[in-house]
């Protein structure tokens, strides 16, 4: 299993903003695998369900006692797809007794919503006509 931390988008060393938009400027490399590590969390089924989860719930924050019944997996493996979500920035937690309670991080979707939306009335790029393209 992987030990690398997940860096958590937009609280890294650099000044400023930490993605433009994707209509605005070009990802540079270190932007755009930061990016990826946040992509690749919600890449996987389970995470995205436990995240649609969490943010989703009344009151805003949701016990781990009441995610894990709704997976036909292990306490353990659960848990490891939340460890993930908060490696990744979109979720954080608390422990509170036995449970640990979570809730979501909106300032990082915010971040990914920004990147890529693209502002009411802005025009995209004009598109060419590639060389091999049917007519």
């Amino acid at each position: 299993m992987s030990k690398q931390e997940l860096t958590v988008l937009g609280q890294s060393d650099d000044t400023g903003a930490c993605c433009p938009g994707l209509l605005t400027a070009p990802l540079d490399e270190d932007q755009a695998a930061d990016l990826a590590k946040v992509f690749k969390a919600l890449g996987d089924p389970v995470r995205l369900r436990l995240l649609s989860m969490i943010a989703s719930r009344s009151g805003g924050e949701v016990c781990v006692c009441d995610l894990t019944p709704a997976f036909d997996l292990s306490q353990p493996t659960i848990s490891h797809h939340l460890k993930l979500l908060r490696q990744a920035g979109l979720i954080d937690c608390e422990r509170r007794g036995t449970w640990v309670y979570y809730w979501l991080v909106p300032e990082t979707t915010d971040r990914l919503a920004g990147i890529l939306t693209r502002t009411a009335g802005e025009s995209l790029p004009e598109r060419t006509a590639s060389a091999g393209a049917a007519s």
